[in-house]
């Protein structure tokens, strides 16, 4: 098996947060690579222009003819470090995540993190007089913004749950979490103002996410119905399928149907009264939000 075949079956097989990091290197490789040609070729004035193509602008115009870089920006990086950094945190955090909170929501999280990242970016430079000046030609780029969605909310959900840190031992993630958002957010703001805005629109998400998510409100589950629908129209063979849901064909199965799922939810809420929200699985909550939704 060829190099390329084992990483698309990688690819297919990896979960949420293994896609969302080859998503992030790959577009990297991509941007070497033009990079490279482009020099080759004598025609490195064009690689700025390329950058702004998947960067988001702060300016208005600019934006309204590029408006895919609301979710190209997310993934784009272009130096080493920078990306290094940013999957660390992501894997570290994300792996975290998934254990508290699901794979699902790990990929809501990680989009609608960066999609307010980009538009604090985008409401500060154009509400501010501060940034007039350099309006017409800032953009930003990197998946910061996303990556501190992921860390504020699993920090936010589990605080007291405990990392391993390197010469120092094991420490609350919670603090974990505080200390990498003031460094990298708060501290020497005039340095990289406009990812360091952006990295507050996407703190701000993780964390009233995952505030309601501990008290029994998703505010994410609007995001993940649209996010189903779009994902279903590229599902092969399933584009004229209509889905209905119906009554059984009989009382008597809709009464065991009823019971069973009865049965299902007070099981949840006997746990909760003994342990609390938290101590619910990711399905388990699933569950409690699909049933209280029905009528």
């Amino acid at each position: 098996m060829s190099i390329i075949n084992e990483i698309k079956v990688s690819f297919r097989q990896g979960n949420t947060l293994h896609k969302l990091i080859y998503l992030n290197l790959g577009l990297f490789l991509t941007v070497q690579i033009v990079r490279i040609v482009l020099i080759l070729s004598n025609s490195y004035d064009f690689y700025d222009e390329f950058l702004r193509y998947l960067a988001i602008p702060s300016n208005l115009d600019m934006l309204g003819r590029r408006p895919w870089t609301f979710i190209s920006y997310m993934f784009l990086h272009e130096g080493f470090i920078h990306i290094l950094f940013n999957l660390l945190w992501l894997y570290w955090f994300g792996m975290v995540f998934i254990q508290e909170l699901g794979l699902k929501k790990l990929l809501s999280t990680y989009l609608v993190g960066g999609l307010m990242g980009g538009i604090f970016f985008v409401l500060f430079y154009n509400l501010f007089p501060v940034f007039e000046p350099v309006r017409d030609g800032a953009v930003a780029l990197g998946a910061s913004a996303s990556v501190m969605a992921v860390v504020v909310a699993a920090a936010t959900y589990r605080p007291d749950r405990r990392m391993h840190l390197v010469f120092i031992g094991p420490v609350r993630i919670g603090y974990i979490a505080l200390a990498m958002f003031i460094l990298t957010s708060l501290v020497d703001f005039s340095v990289n103002t406009g990812g360091k805005i952006a990295h507050i629109g996407g703190a701000l998400t993780g964390f009233l996410f995952a505030y309601y998510y501990r008290r029994g409100k998703d505010i994410f589950r609007g995001f993940d119905r649209m996010m189903d629908r779009i994902a279903s129209w590229f599902k092969p063979g399933k584009q004229h399928m209509k889905v209905t849901y119906k009554r059984p064909a009989n009382d008597i199965e809709y009464n065991k149907q009823k019971i069973s799922e009865q049965k299902e939810v007070d099981q949840i809420l006997d746990k909760i009264s003994k342990g609390g929200y938290d101590n619910l699985s990711a399905r388990e909550k699933e569950v409690l939000f699909k049933m209280s939704g029905k009528k």
